[in-house]
């Protein structure tokens, strides 16, 4: 079997050929790089408007055929989330709960993202782990169709972290303990951090740009010479009094010193918040990949600044390297091979996490296509039954007078079977009746705690805000206000706030979303309008000012009604007939 890898960078695309023997058995062909340094990845109208020549030439200089494709989305785009679920209920259910997650965590419309879960085991409290990951289906789409456009066959869409953490595992079988990943690419450093079930990820804005163009303003160069620099003469300085007798090698070490020591401050951060949230260990090893990870010394800062073994991800320790590619040249790029081979994973049984983005038209696709042979079978049944039928025309009137006579029998058979089945049904009406009573009163139950939650997580996008009232609303208040209107829950919350913190935050917060400056009155209502399966309305009010130095913001919320079986069956009844 053969097929193709696709992972984008932020400044190259690489595409790798490999073939499979049985399903454990990987050998990678032939690879190539391609040049995306002039455009930003993450636009997928510049996407799609610069990858494709450069796919037809990696495929043309490489002498690489179009096939079935793995490719994956940057880390950047993707909203990962760790969860976790209490063990009860059946996959409907547990599938119901997923969705509220995703609802609540992801800052888009439903209906503009694509989204998977994967199970990945039970926790020491019992509770069932689960990895989420969205992304904007318009992102999705540039890159499949991107990759369509130069003949190549998309088939999985992977995360990136997500192949890293496979090609991680896959060549290093027996981990245990707390483990740290650092690709540390161009523009970002992803952060990944695997404990048995559980999984962390960040993608942090320090990485290989950010020395080039500290070097270039230090020496007033442009971005180009300064990379150049980076190459040939940097290192990373180990600190300390000694100096390096080259000035200028001696004063880029420095910056990169400077640069990797922020890039420190952000890892110790997020182990922190991992411990902290997920109830993670300390960490006990390090391993680096990615393009920047090339510079001497790196392993030595990372061992001295976070006091843990560290080491270079090999991906290639149980993958096969085919007689067309240059070895030496793939013994500078393996640095920037992990997640290729974290993809080609996917398509053996050796792959820990498999989760897939692939766009709902391609998936249905897919499903066609796997159809047509039955579909080519059923033609050739239906033609030998028309044989049949021709061939004992001569016997019908015979046959047909006994027939009718089976018929009868079973018509009074059937009568009396549908007698019982109503009597059936009527005993299942009660139960579900019962049963959404049930339901309604563990809805009662928990609904308050969700329904703080998804507040508390709506705060914690801004720093420095509180709850400091919650004030129950009746129908008049909370809802439409009509005399015919029916009774609706809803509450007033007033939130607070110190005036200098959430303007930092506000700050923080439009460097995070690439500019866009919101108040935080408008990210908290805006979030909280997302979980449309705790509040159907959400209504605030503007800032008021509390003695110079706090404010405070009040928001009106209305309660969604509590989900219930009958409703849930009326749904599913009312698509059947829309189908």
């Amino acid at each position: 079997m053969r097929f193709l890898t696709l992972n984008i960078g932020a400044s190259k695309a690489t595409l790798a050929e490999y073939s499979l023997s049985g399903k454990r058995k990987l050998t990678l062909t032939a690879y190539g790089n391609g040049d995306l340094s002039g455009i930003d990845v993450n636009d997928p109208a510049a996407l799609s408007a610069a990858l494709p020549p450069v796919l037809h030439e990696i495929l043309r200089s490489k002498g690489i055929k179009p096939g079935p494709l793995v490719l994956s989305l940057s880390g950047q785009t993707v909203f990962p989330r760790f969860a976790k679920f209490p063990a009860v209920g059946d996959a409907a259910k547990l599938d119901q709960l997923v969705g509220y997650e995703i609802e609540q965590n992801v800052p888009f419309p439903i209906d503009e993202i694509v989204s998977d879960c994967q199970f990945l085991g039970t926790t020491p409290e019992g509770d069932k782990a689960a990895l989420i990951v969205a992304a904007k289906l318009e992102g999705v789409r540039a890159v499949t169709e991107t990759a369509q456009s130069a003949g190549l066959k998309p088939t999985i869409v992977d995360v990136s972290p997500i192949a890293v953490c496979n090609a991680l595992r896959f060549s290093n079988p027996r981990l245990d303990g707390c483990t740290v990943v650092l690709d540390i690419g161009a523009k970002t450093t992803n952060l990944i951090i695997l404990e048995g079930e559980k999984i962390y990820n960040r993608s942090i804005p320090v990485a290989g740009n950010a020395i080039t163009k500290d070097i270039a303003q230090a020496f007033g160069c442009s971005l180009e010479e300064a990379e150049q620099l980076k190459i040939e003469r940097g290192y990373v300085s180990l600190g300390g009094v000694t100096e390096d007798e080259d000035e200028v090698s001696d004063q880029v070490s420095k910056i990169v010193r400077n640069v990797l020591t922020r890039l420190h401050v952000e890892v110790s951060r997020s182990i922190n918040f991992y411990r902290s949230q997920q109830g993670g260990s300390a960490p006990n090893r390090l391993f680096l990949t990615g393009g920047t990870v090339r510079l001497p010394q790196l392993a030595e800062f990372f061992t001295e600044s976070l006091q843990v073994s560290v080491d270079f991800l090999n991906p290639f320790a149980g993958v096969a390297v085919g007689p067309r590619v240059n070895a030496d040249e793939l013994e500078n790029d393996a640095f920037t091979m992990a997640e290729s081979v974290g993809l080609a994973l996917r398509e053996t049984d050796l792959a820990s996490i498999q989760l897939n983005l692939m766009p709902p038209e391609l998936v249905e696709q897919a499903r066609t296509i796997r159809r047509i042979p039955f579909i080519a079978v059923g033609a050739l049944t239906f033609l030998a039954a028309l044989g049949a039928a021709w061939y004992a025309e001569s016997h019908l009137k015979e046959v047909a007078t006994a027939q009718f006579e089976a018929v009868q029998a079973k018509n009074g058979q059937l009568k009396a079977k549908e007698t019982a089945l109503k009597v059936a049904q009527a005993a299942v009406s009660a139960e579900v009746e019962e049963c959404d009573k049930f339901q309604q009163l563990l809805w009662q139950r928990s609904a308050a705690v969700l329904r703080m939650r998804a507040v508390r997580e709506s705060l914690k996008q801004i720093d420095g805000l509180w709850i400091t009232a919650w004030q129950p609303l009746n129908s008049g208040e909370s809802g439409s206000g009509r005399d015919d209107a029916q009774p609706k829950e809803g509450a007033q919350i007033t939130i607070r706030g110190w005036k200098d913190v959430v303007a930092k935050a506000e700050d923080e917060w439009a460097k995070r979303n690439n500019g866009q400056k919101l108040t935080a009155d408008v990210i908290v209502v805006d979030s909280l309008k997302n979980a449309k399966a705790l509040f159907s309305e959400v209504k605030p009010e503007g800032w008021k000012e509390l003695k110079g130095c706090l404010m405070e913001y009040k928001i009106k919320v209305v309660f969604a009604p509590a989900p219930t079986i009958v409703r849930q069956d009326a749904d599913r009844k009312g698509k059947a007939a829309r189908k």
